[in-house]
């Protein structure tokens, strides 16, 4: 079996240190030696990114930059009609093939709503899912507020160790606690905006060319 392959993707705008940190202890706790950040094009659930592909990606390559293990992926960057993750992981199941395991990443809230992804039931054929909680998380009350087909899902599927998830290409859901950093990409646009400080949520580089570039300047708090 080929090394397994992590998958985050966002929008990042900006990338912060909450992106960063997932990355960095999901790669570690799986034994990956690649996790690619996938920043999207135009993503199909929400309003328009405020700053435009082209500078969402530049943070992105800033914020990565001397982290061996984190690579930028432009499957989606460049496209212009929404991204659907369901998608990108067939276009890299046809580049890869089919044995490499792929371990796409995804928050605790964000799973929880995963059903109302384009063709979520999918996702888990395409590749692993390993899902990220805060400390202090509280299974039982997760699982009660998931919808009965994905709770019927993970209880299926769910992966009892990291080793489950290099034995086989896809399939299984994988639950791991990471370090809680309550930092959101709207807070920091916020900050910016409103000429407050942003350091220590975000890399210094990345504060360095949204500062350059005057990006979130007129942007309200959300």
């Amino acid at each position: 079996m080929k090394q397994p392959i992590g998958l985050l993707g966002g929008t990042f705008d900006p990338i912060h240190y909450g992106h960063l940190r997932l990355a960095e202890e999901m790669g570690e706790a799986l034994g990956l030696a690649e996790v690619r950040v996938l920043p999207t094009g135009t993503p199909p659930h929400r309003a328009a990114p405020a700053a435009a592909a082209p500078q969402r990606l530049a943070m992105v390559r800033l914020a990565v930059a001397g982290n061996p293990r984190l690579v930028v992926d432009e499957h989606e960057i460049g496209k212009t009609a929404p991204c659907y993750m369901v998608d990108t992981l067939t276009e890299l199941r046809g580049e890869l093939g089919g044995e490499r395991p792929l371990i796409l990443f995804v928050g605790a809230d964000a799973f929880l709503g995963l059903t109302g992804w384009h063709d979520w039931h999918l996702l888990v054929e395409l590749a692993h899912l390993a899902v990220a909680h805060r400390p202090g998380f509280a299974p039982a009350t997760w699982e009660a507020a998931m919808p009965l087909a994905l709770r019927d899902e993970l209880h299926g599927r769910r992966a009892g160790a990291a080793a489950d998830l290099h034995s086989a290409p896809a399939g299984r859901i994988f639950i791991h606690e990471i370090t809680q950093l309550d930092i959101s990409a709207s807070r920091v646009r916020a900050l910016v905006g409103a000429h407050r400080s942003a350091r220590y949520l975000v890399p210094d580089a990345v504060l360095d060319y949204i500062d350059h570039h005057h990006l979130y300047r007129q942007e309200p708090p959300d």
